[in-house]
């Protein structure tokens, strides 16, 4: 059927400066939020809720003293079931008209950026620690920007057809779903990013389960209620909790897997890839799953002598510290020239100085605030313990933390004589920055340092500079060093729509999110010919 969906955009930003309407409007989710706590959060497939005899709680991490939520745990009966109502609910889902489901797609983002806007943002913030800025650009704008891309690009798949044919024939593809369903799994780090993970294979007109982390789970479970509320027909889309490894377990010996969207850690990745090479080996599957998987990154930002101190100085702390570094394109290795090193970091470290530490909801000026869990706090806690007391790193800032009420780490800056420290290679997730100092004639030399170390991993990297013919080497050179290179701009903040995202090496498949790329891995494309003439022989011209 024609149609033409609305034009692409990306969803505007309130700025949320104190007295404006915006500003009210969510510190009255925030105390509505915290007034319920702990708040529930469900098992939730069949289209109802389910009873869960077992639960994991989540800790407020900016107190963790108060419980936020539980994280309700499914049995395995209850994983399996919740995989066999998807698949009867599949030839439903895969027969509706694609304008039907985009519409429920497009239904969501509205809720997303009105109805539901304050509150989803407020559960964001309470729950993953984030200060408002960080939430209105994840929670509302990033998930509504995925809905409404997603419904584009999905477009832009089914719109490609055979454009070359012979006189009375007809070629035409079908693009299939994957004959199976899909599984999503979702990090804690971004509302948004559970949304894409499930949105962009049922679009295709695939059903999928999804597992989201348990520290995401109430914003998720809500973001899941909005999708029911827009029109998602139940059974389309699984929301099961649970023990990781067991609900893994049940999905990757299930005949009918087809299909794993994944972002968390490149750890975890290569786990399930492995298993499920073995499940292929083993011909557990009907057909060979797909992948798409953004994991690890270990990003650069690398300083040229050309390069605009001032400029670069405010798009590390940026890229280093907001949202503690717990974002997979986060800054934590530096490059700079020895004639600007001063004063990079002479400026550094005001600029932390300036820095402000808080709890999300009630220091809303806070420019940072806790990391996640206990997990990564002690994780955190004993690098900055170990690089405290190792002679070859020099303190430039920071280096404490408190646990005593919340999982605060202090944004901390250390200098390495080596470009070959442990800290240039291992992946933190917060607040930690690794600095190198190189001769400015060696520029050629670092170039291959930055490309070579990283952990192998090639997710974001940054080049400052004014010269362009430094810019032109740093580029090439570093050419598989990131699958997003950024010049004069930090590693951080890739928009929906502008800037697609996704790294190669040991960072993912490079399928890039905010593109047609994933969604073209949900689909099983059929050629079809059909031809409109009688075939009167069948021998050749040149049998005569």
């Amino acid at each position: 059927m024609p149609f033409r969906l609305p034009d692409g955009r990306n969803e505007p930003n309130p700025l949320y400066k104190k007295g404006s309407p915006e500003r009210a409007k969510l510190e009255e989710a925030l105390t509505k939020l915290r007034s319920q706590l702990p708040v529930r959060s469900e098992l939730f497939y069949d289209g109802k809720l389910q009873a869960s005899s077992k639960s994991w709680d989540q800790p407020l991490p900016a107190e963790h003293a108060t419980t936020f939520t539980n994280y309700p745990l499914a049995t395995d009966e209850q994983v399996r079931s919740a995989i066999e109502l998807a698949l009867k609910a599949k030839q439903s889902w895969q027969d509706t008209p694609f304008v039907d489901r985009a519409s429920i797609f497009l239904k969501a983002a509205e809720l997303v950026c009105t109805k539901y806007r304050y509150e989803i943002i407020a559960a964001t913030m309470l729950g993953q620690g984030k200060n408002i800025w960080q939430g209105e650009i994840d929670a509302a704008a990033e998930l509504a920007d995925f809905f409404r891309l997603n419904c584009n690009w999905a477009a832009e798949i089914l719109e490609k057809q055979p454009t070359r044919g012979s006189d009375g024939m007809w070629s035409r593809i079908d693009y299939r779903p994957l004959e199976g369903f899909v599984y999503a799994v979702s990090p804690f780090n971004f509302t948004a990013i559970g949304g894409n993970l499930i949105c962009g294979p049922a679009l295709m007109g695939n059903v999928v389960l999804w597992k989201p982390s348990a520290s995401n789970v109430y914003a998720s479970s809500l973001l899941y209620k909005i999708l029911l509320e827009a029109g998602l027909p139940p059974n389309v889309i699984q929301f099961v909790t649970g023990d990781p490894e067991a609900i893994t377990e049940a999905v990757l010996s299930h005949r009918d897997f087809a299909g794993l969207n994944f972002i968390g850690s490149s750890d975890v990745f290569r786990s399930l890839y492995g298993k499920i090479g073995q499940g292929v080996a083993a011909k557990t599957y009907r057909e060979f799953p797909r992948f798409v998987a953004e994991t690890s990154g270990k990003n650069f930002h690398l300083v040229h002598p050309s390069a605009d101190v001032t400029s670069a100085v405010n798009h590390t702390i940026r890229g280093s510290f907001e949202y503690q570094g717990q974002k997979c394109s986060a800054t934590s290795r530096l490059y700079l020239p020895e004639s600007r090193a001063e004063e990079f970091l002479t400026q550094l470290k005001a600029g932390i100085k300036e820095i402000t530490i808080g709890n999300p909801d009630k220091d809303l000026e806070a420019f940072m605030g806790p990391v996640i869990h206990r997990g990564s706090f002690e994780k955190i806690k004993s690098i900055i313990d170990a690089s405290n007391k190792d002679p070859s790193l020099k303190l430039i800032a920071g280096g404490t933390y408190d646990g005593s009420v919340g999982y605060y780490v202090h944004p901390t800056v250390y200098q390495a004589d080596s470009p070959d420290h442990r800290l240039f290679n291992e992946e933190i997730f917060g607040p930690v920055l690794a600095v190198h100092i190189y001769k400015d004639a060696d520029w050629a030399s670092t170039l291959k340092s930055v490309d070579q170390n990283g952990g192998g991993f090639a997710l974001t990297g940054a080049v400052f500079a004014k010269d362009r013919i430094a810019i032109r080497q740093a580029e090439d050179a570093l050419r598989y060093s990131a699958g997003n290179f950024y010049i004069n701009c930090k590693t951080t903040a890739a928009l929906i729509g502008q800037q697609s995202f996704g790294g190669a090496r040991a960072s993912g498949t490079n399928d890039k999110a905010g593109s047609s790329d994933p969604l073209r891995r949900f689909v099983s494309p059929r050629l079809i010919k059909e031809e409109f003439f009688s075939q009167e022989g069948f021998t050749y011209p040149s049998n005569y």
